[in-house]
């Protein structure tokens, strides 16, 4: 169900994002992960993690403990805004890396805000930055991990190889040096080789394992790699919070200013044009009233209908506005209304023991209107159902048909245009809707009471 369903149909599209073109592989995940390029590229990342935190490291300290050292004079000021400026750039390279090798797309942090102009105004920005000193941390928690990130993955990566490749060993060393099998320790007393194919074979084995096993070692160390590039080199969750509101303080001043065009359109196009008919017509009418008053009594009828008329676009109009039956009886009787002007039956179910705020009782009301219209237009369902309820500080409002489905909120669809609105006010819009239906959009919003008069 969505405001374009025909842009779903006969192409299997859910409203869900699935990778289009996926290769399917005959070999299971466990066999083929020692020779993904995935795989690799983990290993290189966690190799060269030890060099280059071993650097951050150096130079973090280094410099934090110099302009600790200096603090007793003026110099120990610009020296510590170097050394976070310095974890600053070097933590943007960690995130280039993290990017290339782990495929990580990690945003870029709140940039400074320097207030004023000069270098004392700089160096303000850069000490009083949470950015900073997260890179900072970075710079000094990672070192330790990074190390026995390196051991960990050195070792098992060798030791499985080694452990595969023993066979090969075995045949060198009797081919080449003459020895009967492969020494594991030695004493003046005491030795023990591997010297016949059952001790070859489970050694090989076991080495499998270790290969094989080497893969998922590496990515769950890069997992924490991950957690801390992330949270100590990414953006701030209150910067994240802002672009957030940012972005939807646009989208609520987009969507207002489409409102108001669309208002102005059917103004315009619709009871205006009319009612400027209407003026003229009974201008005419006053004209031949003395003339023809039979003529001037048929105007006069045709008039009242247009008024009729114009009165019932002006009532549409206002209703697509902020109808009179949401604010005087709530939710329940402006579904059941909205309901009723559906072209298939519509079971309408209201569970709320007092009604929301005004502005969320009528995002809900207009987002179930839209749905139901789309269903009237695009579904070919026989049957619908609204499902409205509260769940602790979340409305739900859910919107379920037994039409054709394949609704989706594809770019340029009118449930991305319903999902951006919900998103302004932190709501939350899910479809399921398989192509043969039936079509299932849950639609959430934040619960605010209405405050007693």
């Amino acid at each position: 169900m969505a405001a374009e369903y025909g842009q779903g149909y006969g192409q299997g599209d859910t409203g869900l994002e699935y990778p289009t073109g996926t290769r399917r592989h005959r070999l299971p995940a466990g066999l083929r992960a020692p020779f993904e390029a995935r795989s690799w590229r983990e290993l290189g990342y966690v190799l060269l993690s030890l060099p280059i935190s071993i650097l951050l490291f150096v130079y973090a300290i280094t410099m934090v403990s110099l302009g600790a050292g200096l603090l007793v004079t003026f110099l120990g000021i610009p020296v510590l805004a170097a050394a976070l400026a310095g974890c600053r750039g070097l933590g943007m390279l960690e995130r280039a890396r993290a990017r290339a090798l782990l495929k990580l797309e990690v945003a870029e942090p709140e940039p400074l805000r320097v207030r004023r102009g000069g270098f004392m105004g700089w160096m303000g920005a850069v000490l009083k930055s949470g950015t900073s000193w997260r890179a900072l941390l970075y710079a000094v928690l990672h070192f330790p991990w990074a190390g026995f990130s390196f051991v960990v993955a050195v070792n098992v990566w060798v030791y499985g190889w080694a452990l595969l490749t023993c066979p090969l060993w075995f045949w060198t060393v009797r081919v080449w040096a003459g020895q009967d099998g492969i020494q594991l320790y030695g004493a003046e007393t005491h030795h023990i080789y591997l010297d016949n194919p059952f001790e070859i074979t489970v050694t090989a084995l076991v080495g499998l394992l270790f290969t094989l096993a080497t893969p998922w070692i590496v990515r769950a160390l890069t997992t924490v790699d991950r957690l801390m590039v992330h949270g100590l080199l990414g953006p701030s969750r209150l910067a994240t919070r802002v672009v957030e509101l940012e972005s939807d303080r646009g989208v609520v001043v987009d969507t207002a200013a489409a409102d108001l065009r669309r208002i102005e359109r059917d103004l315009h196009d619709g009871a205006q044009a009319r009612l400027v008919a209407l003026a003229m017509d009974l201008g005419l009418a006053k004209e031949k009233l003395a003339e023809d008053p039979q003529a001037a009594a048929r105007m006069v009828d045709a008039a009242h209908g247009e008024v009729k008329t114009a009165l019932q676009e002006l009532r549409d109009l206002a209703r697509g506005i902020h109808p009179a039956v949401l604010t005087d009886r709530g939710l329940d009787a402006a579904l059941s209304a909205v309901a009723s002007r559906c072209t298939v039956p519509v079971e309408v179910q209201v569970d709320l023991e007092e009604r929301p705020v005004p502005a969320i009782e009528g995002i809900a009301y207009f987002t179930v209107s839209e749905l139901l219209q789309n269903i009237s237009k695009h579904s070919r369902a026989t049957w619908a159902a609204v499902d409205v309820w509260r769940v602790e500080n979340r409305l739900m409002l859910q919107v379920v048909d037994n039409g054709i489905g394949g609704a989706a909120t594809s770019s340029g669809s009118g449930l991305s245009g319903l999902a951006e609105r919900l998103d302004a006010v932190d709501g939350i819009l899910v479809v399921d809707s398989p192509v043969g239906g039936p079509t299932r959009v849950t639609a959430e919003l934040p619960w605010r009471s209405e405050q007693p008069r």
